[in-house]
């Protein structure tokens, strides 16, 4: 089974204003192994359903450091603003490109909206 995109790390922020350390890394199996997915050999990865869920989302170029994750989420919470419904625990880097892409690359920033409760 080959990569896909995007690669997505879930963040919680930091204390001095970057990320703690702990990071959940996500990548998305292909529909066609979606009924019997491989089985990791590495006891320390997991395989689970995510439901669907809708984002806020800004992108950037670059090789993306952790500086420019942190800068590009909170640019994003100040453009929503204090009413926007997201979860404010943790925001998501998704990456489209392999690391030897050089140029074009595109990242992205995820908060995720929090929905009504019902």
């Amino acid at each position: 089974m080959g990569m896909t995109a995007p690669v997505t790390i879930r963040a919680h922020r930091g204390d001095q204003g970057g990320l703690q350390p702990r990071v959940l890394v996500q990548i998305r199996i292909p529909s066609k192994y979606q009924e019997e997915p491989p089985r990791p050999t590495d006891q320390s990865i997991t395989v689970q359903h995510q439901e669907g869920f809708t984002v806020y989302s800004t992108h950037f170029g670059g090789y993306a450091k952790e500086a420019d994750w942190v800068e590009h989420a909170g640019n994003l919470c100040a453009a929503l603003g204090e009413q926007a419904a997201y979860h404010r625990e943790h925001f998501l880097c998704a990456g489209y490109d392999p690391p030897m892409k050089p140029l074009g690359r595109r990242n992205e920033v995820w908060l995720v909206r929090q929905e009504p409760a019902e």
